[in-house]
């Protein structure tokens, strides 16, 4: 999920005389009826109290379509890689995720621990096990596996090598 800073915004005011001093809080989406809503959901605003007048703050992007996107903050742990040639025991867990998705893994809703790729030509289930990393290529994928074929990585490999043994296929 992209964030986006609050400079990026135009604030307009309507159903007011008065233009808005400061910006809303983001918690806060003020309408017409926000009153109706203020008794399930208290707000913190101070103009809904029954003496100011209603305000429609709408927040218009200032920013085109096609302007590049913020970085995501799996792009963030990719950028804090160790080098390649690391053993993986030095790589901290968010980069490790990091690095399998962008190898094209994808992880499990079940057990974060497990990763799933499908191939063209092979798919595979990946496991982050207390000391080693296992890599299963399952025979009901592409391919002519007669059995599923599994192979146990060390940490103490290099994050090169686990990549290109792993990419190799079965």
């Amino acid at each position: 999920m992209s964030v986006i800073h609050p400079s990026k915004f135009i604030l307009a005011s309507f159903l007011s005389s008065k233009p808005i001093s400061a910006p809303p809080k983001f918690s806060c989406f003020c309408t017409p009826h926000a009153s109706l809503l203020h008794k399930s959901y208290p707000c913190s605003c101070s103009h809904h109290v029954s003496s100011f007048p209603r305000r429609t703050h709408v927040v218009v992007s200032s920013k085109s379509p096609e302007a590049e996107e913020l970085p995501t903050q799996e792009d963030e742990w990719l950028d804090k890689l160790p080098d390649k040639n690391k053993p993986l025991y030095s790589h901290s867990l968010p980069c490790i995720e990091a690095w399998l998705s962008s190898l094209g893994f994808q992880q499990s809703r079940e057990d974060r621990a497990v990763w799933l790729v499908e191939r063209s030509d092979w798919h595979a289930q990946l496991s982050l096990d207390i000391t080693d990393l296992y890599i299963r290529y399952l025979k009901s994928g592409p391919g002519n596996l007669e059995r599923d074929v599994e192979r146990r990585f060390s940490y103490a490999l290099s994050r090169q090598d686990i990549e290109n043994a792993i990419l190799g296929g079965p």
